[in-house]
C-alpha cells in the first residue's frame, strides 16, 4: 500500500483533537522518542505535544530492554501529559493509553487485542504494542508524564529471533499492511475522550481490569528482587497486581514481568 508519511501536517490534518496531539514533533531518526518528549517537557512544552520518530535507535521498553522496529513499520511515539496526579496515581495513564490502543486497533482493523498487566496490549497471546510512562516529579505531584507507546504495524518478524515466537504486528495477523497513519489518528481520538474522563474524576481501573488477560491465570512474576508463583486474582486502582501466592498470601505486586505458568 502507499503509505502517507507520518508528517506534522499529515497527522493534524482533519484530526478532531483539541488536545491530544495539537503539537506534534516529528522525527525520521531519533535516538528514543521518551528522551526526546522528556526533554520537551522540562522545557515546558504544552500538555498533549506528541514527539513521534520513523525510527529510534535507542527505543526501550521496561527494564531497559531495547525495542527493535525496522524503520518506516512501526508506531514510535511519546505523549507529554501534566495531569492533576499523585505518582503512585501514573500508572492510570498506562491504563487509558492501553484501552486507547487496544479500541483503536479494534476499530481500523477489526482484531482484538487484549491486555497483559502491566503495560502490554497483546494478539493471539503475543506482543503487539509495549507502552513506558516516565515521570517528572515536583514534591507530592506530577509535574508531567511522557507516555511512550510503540506498536507493531507492519512488522515482520519472520526472521527477528526469539521475537519470532513473542512478538507480532497487525500486518502480519491480517496478512496485509495497516496504515500507520490511520491507526496513529484512532489512537490520538481515543486517547483525548479517555484523559478527559480521567480529568474529569473518572479512572479507567475497572474497564482495564475487565480487558486484562492476565487475571484468574497461574503466572510467574518475575520482580527485580523475586520471582513468586500463584494466581493473578486481581489489580488495585493504582495498577499494582494482586497474586494470591503458593503460600495463600495475597501479593501486591508494583512492578514485574509475568509469564503463565504451564
Amino acid at each position: 500500500m502507499a503509505e502517507e508519511k507520518l508528517t506534522m501536517e499529515a497527522i493534524t490534518r482533519e484530526l478532531p483533537t483539541r488536545l491530544i496531539g495539537r503539537r506534534v514533533v516529528v522525527y525520521p531518526r531519533v535516538g528514543s522518542t521518551n528522551d526526546e518528549a522528556k526533554r520537551l517537557a522540562e522545557d515546558g512544552a504544552p500538555e498533549g505535544t506528541l514527539v513521534v520518530a520513523d525510527e529510534q535507535t535507542a527505543g526501550r521498553g521496561r527494564l531497559q530492554r531495547t525495542w527493535w522496529a525496522p524503520a518506516g513499520t512501526a508506531l514510535l511515539m511519546s505523549l507529554i501529559l501534566r495531569p492533576d496526579l499523585a505518582p503512585h496515581q501514573a500508572q492510570r495513564l498506562t491504563m487509558l493509553c492501553s484501552l486507547a490502543i487496544c479500541d483503536a486497533i479494534a476499530g481500523t482493523t477489526g482484531l482484538v487485542p487484549a491486555v497483559k498487566w502491566p503495560n502490554d496490549v497483546l494478539l493471539r497471546g503475543r506482543k503487539v504494542c509495549g507502552i513506558l510512562t516516565e515521570l517528572g516529579i515536583e514534591g507530592p505531584r506530577l509535574a508531567y508524564a511522557v507516555v511512550g507507546m510503540g506498536v507493531n504495524v507492519n512488522v515482520d518478524f519472520g526472521g527477528a529471533g526469539e521475537l519470532t515466537h513473542t512478538a507480532t504486528s497487525l500486518a502480519q495477523e491480517l496478512g496485509r499492511e495497516v496504515s500507520r497513519l490511520e491507526l496513529l489518528r484512532a489512537i490520538l481520538i481515543n486517547v483525548e475522550e479517555r484523559y478527559a474522563r480521567l480529568r474529569a474524576g473518572e479512572s479507567p481501573h475497572a474497564e482495564w481490569a475487565a480487558r486484562l488477560a492476565t487475571l484468574g491465570q497461574r503466572v510467574i512474576v518475575t520482580t527485580p528482587t523475586e520471582q513468586l508463583s500463584g494466581i493473578a486474582e486481581g489489580v488495585d486502582a493504582d495498577g499494582a497486581l494482586l497474586l494470591r501466592d503458593e503460600n495463600g498470601v495475597l501479593r501486591h505486586i508494583l512492578a514485574g514481568d509475568v509469564t503463565l505458568r504451564a
